[in-house]
């Protein structure tokens, strides 16, 4: 068990991104940048951004988490932001990013929650942070893509956007391909941020095109774009790649509480993808919204906030260092 004791004393937080930094070394030369939000007294649930996205975006107000005593603690997934790219990496290795973290923070229990592409990654760490997950949520997350009882195989692009379609049937052919597929793209998106959205506006369902429109949510969301992809886009090849290679655990390690929330009419990560988890997550609880879609997960997210730390102990003081 960690106690602060086995921590060295606070250091090395900057201001970065106009939010307040930590950059914590990871593997051999690597660095993970990682933002705390909230109650630096509070229960510590870890974060994980969407695809492309980093630990800065749509988030509740930090007086919400003071109110319900959460310590949100967000970090940029290798090769987004301010965190060392790791090539050919793994949804799995998240949870050795998330050890990584926790131990420097002389964290030792915690709750994980995952946004679109950051579900896979909560999922990885409960399954194998399985002694230390207390409780694990996802919203609008994908489903692993393997043929046979491990995946959804060939029902993966089920009711999926046309243009989601497109990237991850790229991806699958691998990072090199992606690469060249995907740098116009994100070299568009790099000088222009508003362009991811304006990108996939047309698909949207009504009840996104409401919420990308209000003007706080898409500010948030294209400073979020901007600063995930100020030094590369290497996380989001990564990423896209990972979620369509095995993803290196097995579901049915996961013993911890799960909620799984999702809108129903969501077109980049489709609701069977959260049904086909229910089934293989043993008393998982899928929480299916009817009449909203993918950005609904921003509002969906102090909701499950509050019921990962119900019930978990605060800290008399914050345990963390550089």
């Amino acid at each position: 068990m960690l106690t602060e004791h086995d921590v060295p004393p606070t250091r090395d937080v900057r201001l970065q991104d106009g939010v307040p930094t930590r950059s914590i070394p990871y593997g051999r030369d690597g660095r993970l940048a990682v933002t705390e939000w909230g109650d630096p007294y509070g229960t510590p649930v870890f974060f994980f951004h969407g695809t492309p996205g980093c630990r800065v975006g749509p988030l509740p107000k930090t007086s919400f988490l003071f109110r319900h005593r959460i310590r949100l603690i967000c970090y940029d997934r290798p090769g987004y932001g301010r965190s060392t790219r790791r090539e050919k990496r793994a949804v799995s290795d998240g949870a050795d990013q998330v050890r990584t973290i926790a131990d420097r923070l002389g964290i030792e229990r915690f709750a994980v929650v995952g946004r679109s592409g950051g579900g896979p990654h909560a999922l990885a760490c409960a399954a194998l942070l399985r002694e230390r997950v207390t409780k694990a949520a996802t919203l609008v997350t994908l489903a692993p893509p393997d043929e046979g009882p491990d995946g959804m195989g060939r029902r993966w692009y089920d009711d999926m956007a046309p243009s989601n379609i497109k990237e991850y049937e790229a991806a699958s052919q691998g990072t090199r391909y992606f690469t060249e597929f995907l740098e116009p793209r994100a070299q568009d998106i790099r000088e222009k941020p508003t362009s991811l959205i304006r990108g996939f506006f047309h698909e949207l369902p009504q009840s996104d095109r409401r919420i990308v429109m209000n003007a706080v949510v898409r500010k948030s969301l294209t400073q979020g774009y901007e600063i995930a992809l100020k030094s590369s886009f290497g996380g989001w090849v990564d990423d896209a790649v990972a979620f369509r290679n095995p993803w290196g655990f097995d579901l049915a390690l996961i013993s911890a509480p799960v909620r799984l929330w999702h809108g129903a009419d969501d077109i980049f990560s489709p609701v069977s993808h959260t049904g086909w988890l229910a089934e293989k997550i043993r008393g998982a609880e899928p929480l299916i919204q009817p009449g909203v879609g993918h950005f609904s997960a921003i509002y969906a997210l102090p909701s499950l906030l509050t019921w990962l730390t119900a019930g978990a102990p605060s800290f008399a003081r914050p345990a963390y260092c550089g």
